[in-house]
């Protein structure tokens, strides 16, 4: 696979680092000569020296033929053109940014990258699992569907605590794929499925309707 990397920095030369050890062609677009010749000195030759938001630097690393374009850089709106570039101009079929900002994924998404990566989000995600939390906690998105995996925690002073599937108005588009009891066993839910205090529920939402669900769920 070819695979494009543009930010040589140390999430640029680490990423590029382990692609290669898989075996993976790879490119690193930097524009700062030194981050460029110690990846070179350290992967072989590997990086170029170059802006990668401007198209024609992109051109000369084969961009047009690459499988997976990657933005890595500290800078998002980089991050952006030159995705939006490799996938409009040279139509890469996978393009992926780098997000320092988790608030501007919504503009990334609309604008046509792939995946966001946000390094704050994740952790995050791992902080609200073990606090005790009255959110959504976001666990995964899938791809080209607009719909995310979330999970509630259900509690004594949860509105849906004592309640029937059946019985809660659930947004459109909206499902409860799994709910995990206190004991940590999984059971797939129906309509007569009641929640309890303790109960994780994992549920396939849009986004837009994470506000209604919270409410509906945890309170």
């Amino acid at each position: 696979m070819y695979i494009i990397i543009v930010g040589g920095g140390k999430v640029g030369f680490y990423l590029a680092s382990e692609l290669v050890a898989e075996g993976n062609e790879i490119l690193v677009i930097e524009q700062e000569p030194a981050k460029v010749q110690r990846i070179n000195d350290e992967l072989g030759d590997v990086a170029v020296q170059g802006d990668g938001c401007e198209a024609a630097v992109l051109e000369n690393a084969g961009t047009g033929r690459a499988d997976m374009f990657i933005a890595v850089t500290g800078d998002d709106e980089d991050n952006l053109v030159s995705c939006q570039v490799a996938r409009k101009r040279f139509n890469v079929p996978r393009t992926i940014a780098r997000l320092n900002n988790p608030k501007n994924a919504l503009i990334f998404k609309k604008l046509g990258i792939d995946t966001t990566v946000s390094a704050t989000t994740a952790i995050m995600a791992h902080i609200e699992q073990e606090l005790p939390t009255h959110h959504l906690i976001p666990l995964l998105s899938l791809r080209g569907s607009g719909l995310q995996i979330v999970e509630a925690q259900i509690t004594n002073e949860s509105p849906s605590c004592g309640r029937k599937l059946n019985d809660l108005l659930l947004p459109q588009q909206t499902l409860i794929a799994l709910v995990i009891d206190a004991n940590g066993n999984p059971r797939l839910p129906n309509g007569d499925t009641e929640l309890a205090a303790g109960d994780k529920v994992l549920a396939v939402a849009r986004p837009d309707a994470h506000d209604t669900l919270q409410q509906l769920l945890i309170g």
